[in-house]
């Protein structure tokens, strides 16, 4: 029984330690008669580093030094007005008394055996909608029924460098390398790392949302 215990404990040490390094981002956008309401957050390896709420976004570990971070809030809140006009806009062509929900989720995780996995799903309202498959560099749709506008909206992202190959160079390049350093600092952040295309991502992140939301407000829902 000693031994059980003991070959327990051991294999249950290296399960432990074979958990991959991950960095995510989880981005909620809530559209209701014309307003957005934004909420999201990033962890890289377990440990909050950005929270976005409203119009504010805080870097909550020190991956940015204060004037570059001060550039990159600057940029978050354009972006989240930009947003605001333009979904207003869709309102007065098609108004709606729906409330939509779009979910952005993406990162990747790095294994003990030096491989890696990315990601990047979305959904509306609580249903998934779209993926990108990131070694193809191509959006697969998962909306189910009869409506086109997961067809659609895949079309006009395929469209675009930013949401195809820049998005595949971030996820299996970027975002990997930013673990890479994690791991090679023994768990320490390291501030070497390349956040500025980190958080450049996640201002991506926030406009193939709007581009998603966009086309599912503009259409009505019926492309």
């Amino acid at each position: 029984m000693l031994r059980l215990l003991l070959l327990g404990g051991i294999l249950g040490c290296g399960a432990e330690q074979a958990a991959p390094l991950a960095f995510t981002m989880l981005q909620l956008t809530r559209v209701y008669k014309g307003n957005s309401m934004f909420r999201g957050n990033a962890s890289l390896n377990g440990q909050l580093s950005h929270v976005l709420e409203g119009n504010n976004v805080t870097q909550v570990l020190p991956l940015e030094p204060p004037d570059a971070w001060a550039r990159r809030q600057d940029e978050v809140i354009t972006y989240l007005g930009n947003f605001r006009k333009l979904v207003m806009f869709f309102n007065k062509e098609r108004p709606t008394d729906f409330t939509h929900h779009l979910c952005c989720h993406l990162g990747c995780r790095l294994y003990p055996n030096g491989t890696a996995q990315s990601f990047y799903e979305v959904t509306l309202n609580r249903t998934a909608f779209l993926s990108f498959h990131v070694p193809s560099a191509t959006w697969e749709r998962h909306w189910p029924g009869e409506l086109p506008v997961a067809a659609f909206a895949q079309q006009q992202l395929m469209k675009y460098p930013i949401t195809t190959q820049d998005l595949q160079y971030f996820l299996n390049t970027t975002c990997v390398s930013l673990l890479q350093a994690q791991s090679a600092q023994t768990g320490r952040v390291s501030s070497r790392s390349r956040t500025p295309l980190v958080l450049g991502l996640v201002l991506g992140s926030l406009g193939l949302l709007g581009m998603a939301l966009g086309i599912f407000l503009c259409t009505g829902g019926s492309c």
